[in-house]
């Protein structure tokens, strides 16, 4: 047998062996779906989504708006799942539309915070010297603002009077937009860190380099090649972010200063139950605190799935 015939059996016995070649995609993937939890939360959130989608096309929102008074304070029953609220509006009902709120102001409070806090760590790092300063200074300046204090104040001055928003049939209260503006924006600071800290270490990689010399703008190399990379910290800060704003959302609307009726939230249903608590309508305030955990739950095991799989040096 020639040694070239030996070498090539040689060679197809080493890439057997070893296996396809993977994507960085595909071995991310794999990473994700070995760790059973977050496979675990992530089917609960795609549940939850599916459970908002379809009760929504089955009840409208007037539906769950109506008043009825002869069945205020029902237990759970055959006609209504999870029980009536003070007012006889069925309770199943409003936690379809109280999950459509709550997420939809996760999702956008979560997208302003991630873009603004991308762009801002991606130029700091990017370009350096004095707009890093300026642009790390204001960082920190944004850290000593307490968000929490600041959604307070605005929500109790401003939520009231801010008008009704109608949006594809529906009505929000203006209190929607407030809750959503304060918490995107007071939430990007450390994500802006990361991903600073990402691209210092990135612009000076030869690829980075390369594109210099190849004459490609600031603007190319930043969204082409720093951003991509940065994906996987993007990825995971806006998952555990989503989370963080729902149930930031949750204890103001409890407060009574987040989303204001008649606009429901899993919140401001907690708030509609306290009074009612020492009378035996467990129904008001158990159904929205299991949903709020829940979310919560799934969004966090999904999440650090997500930072174990984009850790390249994850097993």
């Amino acid at each position: 047998m020639s040694s070239e015939t030996i070498s090539s059996i040689t060679r197809l016995d080493t890439e057997s062996a070893s296996g396809p070649h993977l994507t960085p995609s595909q071995l991310i993937w794999r990473r994700f779906r070995k760790h059973t939890m977050a496979l675990s939360g992530m089917v609960g959130i795609a549940g939850l989504i599916l459970f908002i989608i379809v009760g929504s096309i089955l009840i409208t929102e007037r539906e769950a708006n109506e008043v009825d008074l002869a069945a205020r304070l029902s237990p759970p029953s055959s006609e209504h799942w999870m029980g009536t609220d003070s007012t006889g509006r069925d309770t199943f009902s409003r936690i379809i539309y109280g999950g459509q709120i709550s997420i939809i102001i996760g999702i956008l409070a979560v997208t302003i915070s991630v873009t603004i806090g991308t762009v801002v760590g991606g130029m700091a790092g990017y370009f350096g010297g004095g707009m890093d300063s300026v642009l790390m200074r204001i960082t920190e300046a944004m850290l000593s603002i307490p968000a929490l204090f600041l959604l307070i104040v605005l929500g109790k001055y401003l939520g009231r009077e801010v008008q009704t928003i109608n949006i594809f049939g529906r009505s929000f209260s203006g209190s929607v937009g407030i809750v959503i503006v304060v918490i995107g924006l007071t939430s990007w600071m450390y994500l802006a860190r990361i991903v600073r800290a990402n691209v210092l270490s990135l612009r000076e990689t030869d690829f980075i380099a390369a594109s210099k010399a190849l004459g490609s703008t600031n603007q190319r190399i930043f969204f082409s090649h720093l951003v991509p990379n940065t994906l996987g910290a993007i990825i995971v800060a806006a998952t555990l972010g989503l989370a963080g704003a729902i149930l930031t959302e949750a204890y103001v609307s409890f407060l009574g200063l987040g989303v204001q009726p008649p606009t429901a939230s899993w919140g401001n249903m907690l708030t509609s139950a306290q009074s009612f608590i020492q009378k035996g309508a467990w129904w008001m305030w158990v159904f929205p605190s299991l949903f709020i955990v829940f979310t919560i739950l799934c969004i966090n095991l999904m999440g650090d799935g997500l930072r174990d799989a984009f850790d390249p040096r994850s097993s």
